[in-house]
Parts: structure tokens; C-alpha cells; sequence
């Protein structure tokens, strides 16, 4: 490699790929707005059937157009019975979020709104999703482990089906305002990777249901939507409040990092996860276990100490610290907190792909096609020469 060459494997930080009106994060700060609001204020105020519509229509709804969203929600929700005979057919130890990325084209077949390069014919359609992905979820967790899907209420709302299809019984008031806080905190983050990912597809031209499975895909990786699972894992190890020190030592020592610690953005406490601690401590007292709550809570204490002590450096708490055991303590599968993920942040997706698609510039899209930096000098300066297969 010439010493010259640039090395630009910097994964895209700190580098503007295109300009957007649907959210904010000010790191220094700790503020994450949508569309001009706090996301603190919304998550206190608003439900998350009206945070689609502000992501989507880029105002908050009026009571008309909620009644109208909740019933076209309402009606999304109930899937077409061949996902149900996809999902039957797959093997029981399919991983959810593979399941989801799969079945997410599978609903565009039913979708007579998908030739139309409309604005109004993909908001139909990210509708279709949003509604989708919270009655995929459910289903699969419950056919995997020989149940019958339990069909959506017209009475309840997206946080409340979500708990009633997953468990199949009336979930407490209580429990449904604290998941739908959830979803409100998770519906959009800016340019994280699956929402990249998901503008990056719609810039081709590639429909909206292309687009979202693909942002599906991409935050299936442990270091994106798995963070959270990773979390739990680390509060598992752990095990008790006798036992913190020493973990965290030896992360230290090795180089290792503390799960739910840290971000590539903020540079104070994420102000998702100041929502979701005192949640996570309510939950666990409704269900009478607060040992992962307490457990958080002493870890990201001692940790703090920690790095100030030997790195001389503060170090802050992320959103998905304390969604893990939030989630855990409302009886969520660890390996269903990822697709939780999705099921909020699809309505983010939704707005990206459609801001890509239809908004700011003209014409749209512009297909992204960033450059490299080739290293691959494998013949010094000169070309290589080719040998046929039989003389090499």
C-alpha cells in the first residue's frame, strides 16, 4: 500500500450524505427531536399511533385523522392468511429477525398501492408495514412454540395488540402506556445504520417494502438492534451486585466494553434511557422482580466510577441499557427485543424512505453511490499479469 493513500474506513462518522426534516440528535446536548419536537415532550404527551402520523404527514394529527389512522391500523393488522402459511412452513429455530426480513415482501403481494409512484399510494403502504410488523412479531413468537397466532382487537391500540397477541390476555393499562413510551423512544434516530440502509435502498427506486426488509437486515447485527440483547447478557453474567466490580475490571483490563455504555452520538446520557430507567424500576415492582432494574442501576453507577478512576474520562448511559431490562421484565423474549426494535422504528424507515423518495430535492432520488479508496496493490505499481488456469 502506498503510504500516501488515504485510509477512509471511518464508517461514514461524522460525514453528511444528505440533508432530511424528520429528526434531530444534538450529542452535545442530549436532545433527539422529531420533526421540531422533543422527543421527551412527545414521549410524556403523545401515543405512538401519533408519533406515525408526525414522522409520516409531518405535522401531529388532529382527532379526525387519528380516529382514521387507529382504524386503518386496525384493519392492517389482521394479515393475510398466506403469512401465516409462510410462517407455518418455516423451521420452529428460525431467528425472528429472519423471519420478519422475510416476511415483509411478502406483504407487498397483497398491497394494490405498490406499482403507484405516489405519495399518497407509499404512505398507504407504510401503514401496511407499521401494522405488519407488530402482527409478524407476535405470530412467529407464538408459532414457534405451537401456538395459534392470536388475532388483533379493534378496542386496543398498537401497544396494546402488540402485548395481547404476544401473550394472548389482557395486558394491564399500565403496562401498555410503559410500551408504548417504548416505541415512542425507539420510532427514529437519524442516520443510524438500518435507517442508512433503508434510504440508501429507496434511492434506487427500489419500493418501500424492499427498502424496510432491507433496514430489517441491517439492524440484525449484534452491534445495531442487538445491543439491547447484549445488555441483558452482560446483567445475566454478572448475576449480582457482588460480582459488578470485578466485571467491570476485567472489561477494562482486556479492552472489552460495558454494554449499554457509550454512543456514537452522545456525548452525555442518551435522553431515551433517562425515560426508560425509572420504567424499567416500575415494571419490575408490578411483577415483583426489580433485580435486573437494580442491577442496571449499580452497574452504570460503578462503571461511571470506573472509567473516570482509570481513563480519566466520562463515559455515558444509551438507550439500550435499560430497555433491556424493561423488556425483559415485561416478559419480552430476549431474542424478540430486536424485532421489538423494528416494530417501533419501522415508522422511521417509512418517513426516510418516503422524505428520499418524494421530498426536499428534485428529482428524487438521487441514487447514492459513494466512492472508495482501492488498496489492493497485490502486483506493486503495475497491473497483474493473468495465467491461464492450466500454467498457474
Amino acid at each position: 500500500m502506498n503510504e500516501c493513500t488515504p485510509i477512509l474506513d471511518t464508517g461514514l462518522r461524522g460525514a453528511s450524505v444528505a440533508s432530511t426534516r424528520i429528526s434531530d440528535v444534538n450529542g452535545k446536548l442530549g436532545k433527539l427531536i422529531y420533526r421540531g419536537y422533543l422527543v421527551a415532550d412527545l414521549a410524556q404527551k403523545s401515543s405512538y399511533e401519533e408519533i406515525i402520523f408526525l414522522l409520516l404527514r409531518e405535522r401531529l394529527p388532529q382527532k379526525d385523522e387519528l380516529a382514521e389512522l387507529r382504524a386503518e391500523l386496525n384493519e392492517k393488522r389482521k394479515l393475510p392468511r398466506e403469512i401465516f402459511a409462510a410462517m407455518e412452513a418455516l423451521p420452529r429455530d428460525t431467528p425472528p429477525m429472519d423471519v420478519l426480513q422475510a416476511m415483509v415482501p411478502l406483504l407487498a403481494h397483497g398491497d394494490a398501492h405498490i406499482k403507484e409512484r405516489e405519495l399518497e399510494s407509499s404512505m398507504k403502504s407504510a401503514v401496511n408495514i407499521i401494522a405488519g410488523l407488530c402482527s409478524i412479531t407476535t405470530a412467529w413468537e407464538r408459532i414457534r412454540n405451537g401456538k395459534d397466532p392470536v388475532m388483533p382487537r379493534d378496542d386496543l391500540g398498537h401497544a396494546g395488540n402488540f402485548l395481547y397477541m404476544l401473550k394472548g390476555r389482557d395486558p394491564l393499562p399500565e403496562m401498555v402506556n410503559f410500551f408504548d413510551t417504548a416505541l415512542i423512544l425507539h420510532a427514529e434516530h437519524s442516520f443510524n445504520a438500518s435507517t442508512f440502509t433503508a434510504r440508501q435502498v429507496a434511492s434506487t427506486r427500489a419500493h418501500i417494502y424492499a427498502a424496510i426488509s432491507a433496514a430489517i437486515g441491517s439492524l440484525s447485527g449484534e452491534l445495531h438492534g442487538g445491543a439491547n440483547v447484549r445488555v441483558m447478557e452482560m446483567l445475566k453474567e454478572i448475576g449480582s451486585s457482588d460480582m459488578i466490580d470485578e466485571y467491570i475490571e476485567k472489561r477494562l483490563e482486556s479492552g472489552g466494553l460495558i454494554m449499554g455504555l457509550g454512543h456514537a452520538v452522545y456525548q452525555v446520557d442518551d435522553p431515551r434511557a433517562l425515560i426508560l430507567a425509572p420504567m424499567s424500576e416500575r415494571v419490575g415492582k408490578i411483577t415483583g422482580d426489580t433485580k435486573w432494574y437494580e442491577l442496571s442501576s449499580e452497574v452504570e453507577k460503578r462503571a461511571k466510577q470506573a472509567f473516570k478512576a482509570r481513563k480519566k474520562m466520562d463515559i455515558f448511559v444509551n438507550v439500550d441499557f435499560y430497555s433491556a431490562s424493561l423488556f425483559y421484565a415485561m416478559g419480552i423474549p430476549m431474542d424478540l427485543f430486536s424485532p421489538v426494535f423494528a416494530v417501533s422504528r419501522v415508522c422511521g424507515w417509512a418517513a426516510h424512505v418516503i422524505e428520499e423518495q418524494f421530498a426536499l430535492a428534485a428529482p428524487k432520488p438521487a441514487l447514492y453511490r459513494p466512492g472508495a479508496s482501492y488498496i489492493g496493490e497485490y502486483c506493486g505499481p503495475d497491473e497483474c499479469v493473468f495465467v491461464p488456469f492450466d500454467e498457474r
